[in-house]
């Protein structure tokens, strides 16, 4: 093999390192590959261990004593040692991709070089053992030393094997922090509409790979390399949407980037970000003065992100979490105690402190000159808010001194009048908690059944009258 290196070692855990020892001893060739020799080489530790070997699947599982066949007739099979499992994959040659993501049919080979050659990028084409050393072909460690990801070969080949690999080039940017080298770049924007063929939950995944990473703001090179055009043309209208206001002087697009990178890696949080703002392109209006508004925009945004989660394929909780945060991310709750108790309780009380990290991040995104007055309001917010939980205040239902039994008791009838009476009761505890005394709830839920008793008599007279009328009518 050419361009072993010696010189390099890379600590494998033990069942792995059993494996290929015990494939050694029978004679066939193995080694790690792929992602757990790059992050090793990069200091970072592997999630999987995945190891390539020259013997067939059927002499992989004659090898050890416990194995599962979970991707046999692509080469791969499963090996229990030591308590782990261990992905062996047979040395192969992929065939042609008539649909542009999976190989029509795959040949197995002894050559490591011609199974490292069908890989997607020089830093996951690498392979190491204990006895050989690094196997680097394709300059793998330079890339990794330069903050390269380039193609294996030729790019348009690559990419024209499997579609995703251009997402996935922009993802592996964002992970590491590299850049991609100038021919993959070019390939990516020629080959970027074959994106189409790719199904939405591969696409979902990458996205959300990218949206976690250490660099969210790489969704600007996908932007640029023609990727979002066809897996979220949303991203585009936004980038295009030019701002002019006290609050924005960069595009609709160029905030949402900044406002991923000002809020923590949490997949829902960066979704939100995101899209929160994707309603502002159609509701774009200019004052006489050459001023941008986006009055209203929250709830088309938040029609939008519905609309692109439900594409991608994303599941119901998460559609409804981002949904009801960006619908509700231009809320500026008043700095009262009643106020902010009556954000909680619109936002819910599992989603207001996301919705705290929020409104942060959308501030972290706008003009630097209004960031500071903007922030000293967040900070009021959460004091109150800390307060409200201290306090224990109560902000739902359940934290009433009274029940829907305790009005039965007390001679209210079931129905639309005792829910009616119940969130009556709790939207006056909320403008004062002190309020929340059995005794006192009973009283006041006296006096409202009464008053709403009275309200629909008057409400079922009014509905006589008019109907007699249309009879008289006729």
């Amino acid at each position: 093999m050419n361009n072993d290196r010696k010189d390099i070692r890379i600590s494998i855990p033990a069942p792995a390192a059993k494996v290929i020892v015990r494939l050694h001893e029978l004679g066939y060739e193995a080694c790690i590959v792929g992602g757990c020799v790059r992050d090793s080489l990069l200091g970072l530790t592997p999630e999987d261990w995945d190891i390539t070997t020259s013997a067939t699947p059927e002499q992989v599982r004659e090898a050890f004593s416990r194995t599962f066949d979970t991707g046999a007739a692509h080469g791969t099979v499963t090996v229990r040692m030591d308590g782990e499992s261990l992905e062996v994959t047979t040395y192969r040659i992929d065939g042609a991709y008539g649909d542009h993501r999976h190989p029509d049919e795959v040949h197995f080979t002894s050559s490591l070089e011609e199974d490292l050659k069908r890989r997607d990028f020089t830093i996951n084409a690498m392979a190491y053992n204990d006895r050989d050393g690094l196997i680097d072909l394709f300059h793998g460690v330079e890339d990794l030393s330069g903050g390269i990801v380039r193609c294996v070969g030729n790019a348009d080949e690559r990419f024209t094997e499997d579609a995703l690999r251009i997402f996935r080039a922009v993802r592996f940017c964002a992970k590491l922090g590299f850049s991609m080298a100038p021919e993959t770049k070019d390939a990516a924007k020629r080959l970027s509409p074959s994106l189409s063929l790719v199904s939405a939950e591969r696409i979902r995944m990458e996205l959300e790979k990218l949206l976690v990473s250490p660099h969210p703001e790489l969704i600007r090179l996908a932007w640029e390399c023609g990727i979002t055009k066809v897996v979220l043309p949303e991203f585009d209208a936004m980038m295009d949407a030019v701002q002019n206001n006290a609050h924005h002087k960069v595009t609709v697009g160029e905030h949402t980037i900044r406002t991923l990178c000002a809020c923590p890696p949490e997949r829902i949080l960066r979704l939100v970000m995101l899209l929160h703002d994707s309603g502002k392109p159609a509701c774009q209006t200019i004052d006489e003065k050459g001023i941008f508004h986006y009055h209203g925009h929250a709830e088309p945004g938040a029609r939008i992100a519905e609309e692109v989660c439900e594409r991608l394929k994303f599941d119901k909780t998460t559609i409804r979490t981002v949904v009801h945060l960006i619908r509700n991310h231009s809320l500026y709750p008043e700095l009262t105690q009643e106020g902010v108790r009556r954000a909680v309780v619109r936002l819910g009380e599992d989603l207001f402190p996301l919705f705290l990290q929020v409104k942060r991040a959308d501030i972290g995104g706008q003009n630097p000159e209004v960031q500071e007055k903007k922030f000293r309001y967040m900070d009021e917010v959460e004091h109150i808010y800390e307060g409200i939980l201290a306090r224990g205040d109560c902000l739902n239902l359940k934290n009433l001194k009274i029940t829907g039994n305790d009005l039965i008791s007390a001679g209210i009838p079931r129905g639309i009048l005792l829910g009616r009476i119940l969130n009556e009761l709790l939207d006056e505890v909320l403008s004062d908690p002190s309020l929340n005394r059995r005794e006192a709830l009973l009283e006041r839920a006296g006096a409202l059944a009464g008053d709403f008793e009275e309200e629909e008599k008057q409400l079922k007279q009014k509905e006589k009258e008019q109907l007699t009328k249309g009879i008289a009518a006729c």
